[in-house]
């Protein structure tokens, strides 16, 4: 995988939907998966930017009381969804969104991933939990703290945990509501595809597709990757080809020929 600090790599990754900026919503909010449930409603994963951005405070879709917090709303889930069709990353995930409904919650979570650094500084401390251990806020704002000694007051650090918190609840890594557990997430094949296309995008290939970075946050071991894939495949959302060992997997749907130009120059 292409470190996401990379000069080199930074650029082709930049134009694809990734976000380097230090920082992230997650220091104010989680991953904001019922508001982007009700904006992508009707169809709307289908509409420009600006509709999206008019939906949100013009028709106040989201249902917000105060026009402020209808423009934060659009400022929040713009920098963690893109919500630009131009952005190869949103309109592969607006694609996937859209035929694989039980996918949702974890397709948001890989963009959400991608896009905000505070969430892909801190998800290893909850993959890094058993499966039942129980979820100790304390212990995520003493790692958040530990990241950079000092430069949250205790109520940042504890807003920003509870906002891991009700992400990783969303996408499924934790559950319960008061008492939250580790548990294991079941992936489909819509986020297995995303999951690959990523990988793919980052610099991995071939088998290494099975075992990288975004497959683990899925859970998804590589015999599963695989059989999700095959699924994909059969769905048309990717090429998958497998003989005996040998694996083989493209991105025609998802991948403009540009795009492809991009990360062949990366590589």
């Amino acid at each position: 995988m292409a470190d996401l600090k990379d000069v080199a790599a930074s650029n082709a990754l930049e134009r694809f939907g990734f976000s380097m900026a230090s920082g992230g919503p997650h220091l104010a909010r989680s991953m904001m998966l019922n508001d982007l449930t009700t904006l992508l409603g009707d169809r709307r994963f289908e509409q420009p930017r600006n509709a999206l951005v008019d939906a949100i405070e013009d028709e106040n879709v989201l249902g917000k009381r105060t026009a402020r917090s209808r423009k934060l709303a659009v400022r929040h889930l713009e920098t963690l969804y893109a919500l630009d069709l131009s952005v190869p990353l949103y309109r592969d995930f607006a694609f996937l969104w859209q035929r694989d409904p039980p996918g949702r919650p974890l397709l948001a979570f890989l963009v959400a991933y991608a896009r905000d650094s505070v969430l892909r500084t801190n998800t290893p401390f909850v993959l890094g939990m058993k499966d039942g251990e129980p979820f100790v806020r304390e212990a995520l704002e003493r790692s958040i703290d530990e990241q950079e000694p000092g430069r949250f007051s205790a109520a940042t650090l504890k807003s920003t945990a509870q906002n891991l918190a009700t992400t990783w609840t969303h996408a499924g890594h934790l559950k319960g509501r008061t008492r939250k557990t580790r548990r294991r997430v079941q992936p489909t094949p819509g986020a297995v595809a995303l999951a690959l296309l990523l990988g793919f995008v980052t610099g991995d290939r071939g088998p290494l597709l099975f075992e990288n970075p975004y497959m683990k946050l899925l859970d998804c071991s590589p015999s599963t990757g695989v059989d999700l894939a095959e699924l994909a495949g059969n769905k048309g959302w990717i090429n998958f080809k497998r003989v005996g060992n040998v694996m083989e997997v493209a991105f025609p749907r998802l991948l403009t020929a540009e795009e492809r130009e991009w990360i062949v120059e990366q590589d």
